[in-house]
C-alpha cells in the first residue's frame, strides 16, 4: 500500500519535508576498484547494484565477497555547466539549483528499484503543485543532504548521508528520464519514504547521482592523518585486536529500555516474548595502531547459528558514534521481535532448552580497503512476557575478541590495508564494575523461582508484605530483582505523580548547585558509570541531587546524599531512583539526622555507645579510656548508610535490610563491624583507632566472604525497638539535665543564636516568598492578558460563527424552497409523463385497430375480385365464340380469318363489348392492386411509428429523471402508507 503525500500547497510540501525523521539505516559506497553502495541505480548512465556484504575473507558461510562495480560517469555538457554548483559555507558540498520537488510517498520495499521507479512515475503524474528547491549534496560521508529554498536559502529539510538507503534515476526514453529519487527510513517504525525530484536540465541527473556516490567515498584525509601520526611499525604490526560486546535491552514498560538478564551457567540471554528490544554493540580496539571507525552501515540479526547472509535481517539504526571517553564505538539499533522474520526468537522456549541468535555489525574503517563485519553468535532463552520486570545495575554483555590480520596494499603516504585473515576468541564479562570489583548478578535458579512466586503474590496485594519476605531479604535480594523489590519495599510502585514532579524539578535552579557539582566528581570516581566527567552517570546523578535539593527546601542537599543516590541509580532509571530516595529520606527518617543541628544524629551516636556498652563492654571501655567517641568514626555510617567507603555488594545488602526493616539495621551492621574488629581495635590508641576505621576496616570487606560473614552476624543480632526507644529517652533526659546545668547566660545566648538563625531563615523564606509572589503576579498578569486576548479572539470567532449560522439558515431555507419547487416540478413532469404514456398507448391501440381494419378490407376485396374473375372465366368458357377468342390463361387469341362474313359485324360489336368490359375489369384490378399497395405502405408507416413510440417509452423509463420520479413516487407512497390509519 502506498500513501502519496506532499502534493498539496507549497506550505504543505514544506511541512511534509520538515516532518520527515530518518532512522539510521545506512548504505556504503566507495569509488575505486570496488564500489559499495546499498543501492544507487541509474538508467543507461550506469547502474550500481545492491550490495551490503562487507565481510573479511575466510569467514564462515555468512561471508560473501562484495561485487565489483564500474561506474560510468557522464561527460558534462554545456547545459549542465549552467547549473549553480557552489560549496555552501558550513560544509564541503555541491549545490544544485533548477530542481523541482515532486513529493514523497511511503514505500514497503525501500531498496526495490522497480517500486522506486513506479512511485517516481506516480508522483510525477499526480503532482499538481511542484516545489522549486535547491539541493545541497555533501562531498564526504559525514555530511548531510539538504533541501534549501531557492529564493531565501532557508533550509527546508536535511538528511544525514549515512541514513539514505537507496538512490535511483528514471530510465532513458521514459517520461521519468529527468527525475531522480532517494529513500530513507521514517521514524523508528517499519515505514520508509521515497523523495522524488525533477531536473529542468535532464543531463544534470547523472551529475547529481555522481555527487551522491562521491558523498559515500571514504575520506583519504583521515588516512593521511592517521598514517602521519602512527607509531613505527613493529613485527606484529599486521595484527589488530578488537573486542566486540553485545548488549540486549528490553522495554521495561516505563518508557525506558533496560538490559536483559543473562544465565550464568548456560551463558544465554533471557528475553521476554513480544517486548520491543534494542541491540547495543560496543567495538573497541585494544592493540596496535588505532584504526578510525568511520561509520556503521548495517546492523543485522537472524535467529539460528551459522546462518546464510540472505537470512540476515537489517535492523533500524538509532545511533552510532564514539563513547564519551573515546575508547569505544557504540552502535544502537531497534529490534521489533513481532515481525515474521524474528518469530523464532519471539516464542517461549522450554525451561531446559535454549536457541542461538546471530548478530552482525558492518563497519567502514578508514584505513581498511574493504568493509569489515563482526559476527557474534549467542544463546538466548525466551520466557513469558509476564515474568518479573527488573532493572539490572550493570550492562549484561556478551563479548568476543577478534584478531584481524591486515597488510598494506600499496605502500605510500596514504596507508591502505587489506584483510588477510581473522580469528575469534570468545570472552565473557559482566559489564562495568561496581565499587571495588565486579558484582555477580547471577544466583541459583531455585532462589529466583522462590522470589518470582513471592513477587507474584505480592503484586496481587501490594498493601500487605508477604510473610516470608523478611527471611528472604536477610539472605540478600537477587541482584536481578533489586530494582523492582526496592521500589516495592519503599512503596514506590505507583509513583507516576512523583515522576512527573521530578521532570519539573530538574528544570528549576538549585541554590546548592556548586556543592552538588563538586560532590558529583567525588562520588565513586573509580566506577565506570560515574568516572566520566559529563558522562551519563554523572549527569543522571547530578539531576537527582539537584531535584531533591529543590524538593526538600528545609534540608536541601547534604554531603553524602550523592552516594546513596548513586547506589539507587545503579539499579533503576533516574525517575524511580529519585522516588526511592525521597521515601528513604522522609519515611525512613534519614532526613531527621540532618535537622536541628544534627540533634537526631547525636542521639543515634548515644544509642550506639549504649549498645556497645551492652554487647561489647570491653571495647566500649577501651574507647572511653582513649577518648574515642562514636561521632568520630560512625558519622558516615549513619549519614551515607555505609555507601561511601564500603564495597557495593555489601552496601546493596545493607539497603535491602534498611528498606525492609528500617533504619535500625544500621545499629546491627555497626555493632557487627565493631565486634568483628574488636581484637584489632583494643590494641590501638586514639590515632590508631581512627586510622583503622579509615583504611583497614573498608579494605577487609572487599572480600565477599568477609562481607557475607559480617551481614550474617548483623542479621543474627537482635536489637529491639523497645531498647532503642529506652536509650533515646535516656539521651533526651541527659540533654535536658545538661541544659539545666548550663549557666543562664550561656543558655540564653544559645537560645538567642538559635532564634537569630531561625529569624534569618524566616527572613530568607519571606524574601523568597515575596519574590515568588511578584513572579506569580507577573505570570498571572501575563496569563490574564493572554486569556483576555484569547477571549477577544473567541468572541470574534463566536460572532463569525453566528454570522455563518445565520447564513447557513438562510441557505437552508433557500434550499428547502428549491427542494419544494423541485418536488412540484417533478410531480408535474410525472403527471405529464403519465399522460404522454397514456396518449402513446391510445395511439398505438388506434394504429393496431386501423391496421386490422385495412387488412380485413383488403382480404374482402381480394376475395370479391377473385370471385368475379371466376364468373367471367366460366362465362367465357361456356360461350363458344368467346372460348375461341380466349385461351386458358385468359388472353385473347389471334383473329380467325375464316369467320363468316355475315356475322362479322355482330362479332365485332360483341368483341368490342367484351374488350370494354375487359378494360374495365383490368382497370378495377389495377385500382384494387393500388389500394393494396397503399394499405401495405400505411401498415409499414404505422409499424415504423409504433416502433419509434415504443423506443421512446423504453428510453423514458431508463432516464435518471424517470428514476428520480420513481423514487419520489416510492417515497410518496411510503409516506402515504405511514400516514394512513391502520
Amino acid at each position: 500500500m502506498y500513501q502519496i503525500v506532499g502534493n498539496g500547497s507549497e506550505q504543505q510540501l514544506q511541512r511534509e519535508l520538515e516532518d520527515v525523521l530518518m532512522d539510521p539505516s545506512v548504505a556504503d559506497t566507495g569509488l575505486g576498484p570496488e564500489t559499495r553502495m546499498d543501492s544507487l541505480g541509474g538508467g543507461d548512465h550506469g547502474h550500481l547494484p545492491t550490495t551490503v556484504s562487507p565481510v573479511p575473507p575466510g569467514s564462515d558461510p555468512l561471508s560473501t565477497a562484495p561485487s565489483k562495480v564500474e561506474m560510468v560517469l557522464p561527460v558534462q555538457t554545456a547545459q549542465e555547466s549552467e547549473l549553480n554548483e557552489s560549496p555552501i559555507p558550513d560544509e564541503d558540498s555541491i549545490v544544485f539549483s533548477q530542481l523541482t520537488y515532486l513529493g514523497c510517498a511511503s514505500v514497503n520495499a525501500p531498496r526495490s528499484e522497480v517500486e522506486a521507479l513506479r512511485m517516481m512515475s506516480i508522483l510525477r503524474g499526480q503532482c499538481q503543485v511542484p516545489l522549486d528547491v535547491t539541493l545541497s549534496v555533501p562531498g564526504v560521508s559525514e555530511g548531510t543532504v539538504r533541501l534549501l529554498d531557492p529564493h531565501t536559502s532557508t533550509e527546508i529539510a536535511n538528511y544525514p548521508i549515512y541514513k539514505i538507503l537507496f538512490c535511483v534515476r528514471g530510465h532513458d526514453g521514459t517520461p521519468e528520464s529527468d527525475c531522480f529519487a532517494f529513500t530513507e527510513s521514517h521514524y523508528n517504525a517499519e515505514i520508509f519514504r521515497i523523495h522524488v525530484f525533477r531536473c529542468q536540465i535532464q543531463e544534470a541527473v547523472s551529475r547529481i547521482l555522481y555527487s551522491f556516490a562521491t558523498a559515500f567515498r571514504r575520506s583519504a584525509k583521515k588516512a593521511v592523518l592517521s598514517s602521519q601520526q602512527a607509531a613505527p611499525l613493529t613485527p606484529d604490526s599486521d595484527l589488530f585486536t578488537f573486542t566486540v560486546s553485545l548488549e540486549i535491552k528490553e522495554d521495561d514498560g516505563k518508557g525506558t529500555f533496560s538490559a536483559v538478564a543473562k544465565d550464568k551457567d548456560k551463558q544465554s540471554f533471557k528475553l521476554r516474548a513480544g517486548m520491543d528490544k534494542k541491540i547495543v554493540i560496543y567495538v573497541q580496539q585494544t592493540s596496535n595502531k588505532e584504526l578510525a571507525i568511520e561509520r556503521c552501515f548495517g546492523l543485522l540479526l537472524s535467529p539460528g547459528k551459522n546462518v546464510k547472509n540472505s537470512d540476515m535481517h537489517l535492523l533500524d539504526l538509532e545511533s552510532m558514534g564514539k563513547s564519551s571517553d573515546g575508547k569505544s564505538y557504540i552502535i544502537t539499533g531497534s529490534w521489533n521481535p513481532n515481525t515474521p522474520q524474528f518469530q523464532a526468537v519471539n516464542e517461549e522456549t522450554p525451561k531446559d532448552k535454549f536457541m542461538y541468535m546471530t548478530t552482525a555489525v558492518d563497519l567502514v574503517i578508514t584505513e581498511v580497503e574493504e568493509p569489515v563485519r563482526f559476527l557474534l553468535e549467542t544463546r538466548v532463552r525466551v520466557c513469558s512476557p509476564n515474568d518479573r520486570l527488573f532493572w539490572p545495575f550493570s550492562k549484561r554483555s556478551y563479548t568476543e575478541t577478534f584478531y584481524l590480520k591486515l597488510r598494506v596494499k600499496v605502500p605510500s603516504s596514504d596507508t591502505l590495508y587489506e584483510v588477510v585473515s581473522w580469528k575469534v576468541r570468545l570472552r565473557e564479562r559482566n559489564g562495568r564494575p561496581h565499587g571495588s570489583g565486579d558484582v555477580s548478578k547471577e544466583c541459583a535458579e531455585k532462589i529466583l523461582e522462590t522470589w518470582g512466586d513471592l513477587l507474584s503474590k505480592w503484586h496481587m496485594n501490594l498493601s500487605v508484605r508477604p510473610r516470608q519476605l523478611p527471611a528472604l531479604v536477610r539472605s540478600g535480594i537477587p541482584e536481578a530483582l533489586r530494582g523492582e523489590v526496592w521500589q516495592l519495599l519503599a512503596g514506590c510502585h505507583n509513583n507516576d505523580h512523583q515522576v512527573e514532579e521530578y521532570r519539573t524539578l530538574i528544570t528549576k535552579e538549585s541554590p546548592q548547585d556548586s556543592a552538588i557539582t563538586r560532590d558529583i566528581n567525588r562520588t565513586f570516581p573509580a566506577h565506570d558509570y560515574f568516572k566520566d566527567t559529563g558522562g551519563d552517570g554523572q549527569d543522571s546523578l547530578y539531576k537527582i541531587c539537584k531535584a531533591y535539593s529543590v524538593y526538600d527546601e528545609e534540608i536541601g542537599y547534604c554531603q553524602g546524599q550523592s552516594f546513596l543516590a548513586a547506589v539507587l541509580l545503579l539499579h533503576m532509571p533516574e525517575e524511580q531512583a529519585f522516588s526511592v530516595l525521597v521515601k528513604i529520606m522522609f519515611d525512613y527518617g534519614l532526613r531527621d539526622l540532618f535537622k536541628q543541628n544534627f540533634e537526631d544524629l547525636h542521639c543515634k551516636f548515644f544509642q550506639l555507645e549504649r549498645l556497645m556498652q551492652e554487647y561489647i563492654p570491653d571495647l566500649y571501655n577501651h574507647f572511653l579510656n582513649v577518648g574515642l567517641e562514636a561521632h568520630m568514626y560512625a558519622s558516615q555510617w549513619f549519614l551515607t548508610l555505609f555507601t561511601a567507603k564500603f564495597p557495593l555488594y555489601m552496601v546493596f545488602h545493607i539497603i535491602d535490610l534498611l528498606l525492609c526493616e528500617g533504619i535500625s539495621v544500621i545499629f546491627n551492621v555497626a555493632l557487627a563491624l565493631l565486634k568483628t574488629s574488636k581484637d584489632d581495635l583494643i590494641q590501638t590508641d586514639f590515632e590508631g583507632a581512627l586510622k583503622f576505621f579509615r583504611v583497614p576496616v573498608p579494605k577487609r570487606y572487599r572480600s565477599e566472604e568477609n562481607a557475607k560473614k559480617l551481614m550474617e552476624l548483623a542479621c543474627s543480632m537482635k536489637i529491639s525497638q523497645k531498647k532503642l526507644k529506652k536509650f533515646e529517652k535516656e539521651y533526651h533526659t541527659m540533654r535536658e539535665q545538661q541544659e539545666q546545668q548550663e549557666a543562664p547566660i550561656e543558655r540564653y545566648e544559645r537560645e538567642n543564636r538559635r532564634l537569630q538563625e531561625a529569624n534569618m531563615r524566616l527572613e530568607q523564606e519571606n524574601d523568597d516568598l515575596a519574590h515568588e509572589l511578584v513572579s506569580s503576579k507577573i505570570a498571572l498578569r501575563k496569563d490574564l492578558d493572554n486569556a483576555e486576548e484569547k477571549a477577544d479572539a473567541l468572541n470574534k470567532e463566536l460572532l463569525l460563527t453566528k454570522q455563518k449560522l445565520v447564513d447557513s439558515e438562510d441557505e437552508k431555507r433557500r434550499l428547502e424552497e428549491e427542494s419544494a419547487q423541485l418536488k412540484e416540478m417533478c410531480r408535474r413532469e410525472l403527471d405529464k409523463s403519465e399522460s404522454e404514456i397514456k396518449k402513446n398507448g391510445s395511439i398505438i391501440g388506434e394504429y393496431k385497430q386501423i391496421c386490422s381494419q385495412l387488412s380485413e378490407r383488403l382480404e374482402k376485396q381480394q376475395t370479391a375480385t377473385r370471385g368475379e374473375l371466376e364468373k367471367i372465366r366460366s362465362k367465357v368458357e361456356g360461350c363458344e365464340k368467346c372460348s375461341s377468342l380466349f385461351n386458358k390463361e385468359g388472353r385473347v387469341r389471334a383473329a380467325v380469318t375464316s369467320a363468316p362474313a355475315g356475322g362479322s359485324e355482330e362479332t365485332d360489336e360483341e368483341k368490342e363489348g367484351l374488350k370494354n368490359q375487359l378494360r374495365e375489369m383490368e382497370l378495377e384490378l389495377a385500382q384494387t392492386k393500388l389500394q393494396l399497395v397503399e394499405a401495405e405502405c400505411k401498415i409499414q408507416d404505422l409499424e415504423h411509428h409504433l416502433g419509434l413510440a415504443l423506443n421512446e417509452v423504453q428510453a423514458a423509463k431508463k432516464t435518471w429523471f424517470n428514476r428520480t420520479l420513481s423514487s419520489i413516487k416510492t417515497v410518496t407512497g411510503t409516506q402515504a402508507q405511514s400516514d394512513s390509519p391502520h
